[in-house]
């Protein structure tokens, strides 16, 4: 009995708490109006009058309870959902921000306190202006609001496509932060506000610097006595040797060589992996300096049989460049078009202005093995060949494309490729004719792999 009791319990006081709720109360004013009315009609009318108004009375009633009881049942669900997705939102470790299109603060959560310094109470339910963000309890919250105002931001996403992902650096203190904005949107597609997700960053940028020092370290260490061993090679050959010595001078000096431009790329990654790959931007005619890095691969295109073109445009391209950084990203995608080519294969570099914005895109399209659909995506990742690559060409580092990638988004661009398996390869590069769009100071951009 005393079982029966405890299981039915629970149900009862539900009962009685949606009873008492106040979407009851309409219920409950009619109740007693209907009492008060039933008595005085039983006093002044017949009883035919007595009982057609209380079963009129009865139905109407009937109908008001279970509207206001179903009411008070939805509301207190709503509630209890609400206070369950408060209590999810408020531990999740992404701080969150969510406001109207007025900017004013509804949602801030624990993790955005502890990011920003902000307390929540001294901003929930106002309006963030930029009249706040010279108050100094708000320095870090106003770049993360209006990014113009942080000292470096750069964006990751589409223009005009959301979510919206930018990285945010941050100085005094010292943060790198993630920051995905959303639109919050009714069931009738009507813009209800914004979301922000906040993601701390800092103490992944700075094991990820501390993994770059140690590859740093270490190939500086590797990379002496390798630069010394081809020395040694590059001296024996041109002593008067046997043919069977030339021929172990000759791989010597060709696998040390290997080793050394794999050496040089681990070097060149972890400096981009800590910003401090080292650019220095000038002004230049785009057009000869693809002329330039095209007549440099001539000979190296007719050692595998390739033949090279360029689709040269008739008014020159000005763009701001790093010669030399963006000769290496260009050498290396010429390079990989020649080498994994097919016999007798072509080669075409070209440049055209995307229309309606200020960028000029760059193609290098070859004849050679293609891509698998199903690697294209890994490119650009650090240390990934794809297999029919590895089987073509044995030696390589995996690094080159993700170092040309990491240069030319440097450059305020972007790369990709489009390839059909045994019928060639195209990569994409875009470079700003805007210098406005080339990132002040270096970015990390830690290795990207597209869903």
């Amino acid at each position: 009995m005393k079982k029966t009791e405890m299981i039915t319990s629970k149900p009862v006081k539900q009962k009685n708490s949606l009873a008492k709720a106040a979407e009851m109360k309409p219920f409950w004013v009619f109740f007693a109006i209907a009492i008060l009315v039933l008595a005085i009609s039983a006093f002044k009318l017949s009883s035919s009058w007595v009982l057609t108004i209380f079963t009129a009375l009865l139905i109407l009633g009937v109908t008001i309870f279970f509207i206001s009881f179903n009411l008070a049942k939805t509301n207190k669900d709503i509630k209890l959902k609400r206070t369950e997705l408060d209590a999810i939102v408020s531990n999740l470790d992404i701080g969150i921000i969510a406001y109207d299109s007025d900017f004013n603060i509804s949602v801030l959560n624990r993790a955005a306190e502890n990011i920003l310094g902000v307390n929540g109470k001294d901003i929930i339910g106002k309006q963030f202006s930029l009249a706040l963000t010279k108050d100094r309890k708000f320095r870090l919250m106003a770049p993360i609001m209006f990014p113009s105002l942080a000292p470096l931001a750069v964006k990751r996403s589409e223009p005009g496509a959301y979510p919206e992902i930018m990285d945010v650096s941050l100085t005094d203190p010292d943060l790198e932060l993630r920051i995905s904005t959303d639109k919050i949107i009714d069931l009738s597609g009507g813009l209800l506000g914004f979301v922000k997700l906040i993601k701390d960053r800092t103490r992944e940028i700075e094991i990820l610097r501390s993994k770059g020092e140690f590859i740093t370290t270490a190939s500086h260490q590797l990379r002496t006595p390798l630069t010394s061993l081809y020395w040694i090679f590059e001296s024996l050959n041109n002593e008067t040797l046997t043919e069977g010595q030339k021929t172990l001078v000759g791989e010597g000096m060709t696998v040390s060589s290997r080793a050394l431009k794999i050496v040089n790329d681990l070097l060149d990654a972890s400096k981009i992996e800590e910003g401090r790959f080292g650019y220095h931007f000038e002004n230049a005619n785009v057009v000869e300096f693809l002329e330039m890095v095209l007549k440099e691969k001539m000979a190296f295109a007719q050692e595998y049989g390739i033949k090279l073109y360029f689709q040269k445009p008739e008014a020159p391209v000005i763009c701001l460049i790093d010669s030399e950084k963006l000769g290496y990203a260009l050498s290396n995608l010429i390079d990989n078009a020649i080498k994994y080519n097919v016999k007798n294969g072509e080669v075409t570099v070209g440049i055209e202005k995307v229309k309606d914005k200020p960028y000029v895109s760059i193609f290098v399209k070859d004849t050679g093995i293609g891509v698998p659909a199903d690697e294209i995506n890994k490119l650009f990742s650090k240390f990934f060949r794809a297999e029919n690559a590895a089987k073509t060409v044995s030696d390589g580092s995996g690094l080159g494309l993700f170092i040309t990638k990491n240069i030319i988004r440097r450059h305020g661009g972007d790369i990709w490729a489009e390839s059909e398996l045994n019928r060639g390869t195209t990569f994409h590069f875009t470079l700003p004719t805007d210098p406005t769009l080339v990132p002040s100071r270096e970015v990390v951009y830690e290795e990207e792999q597209d869903a």
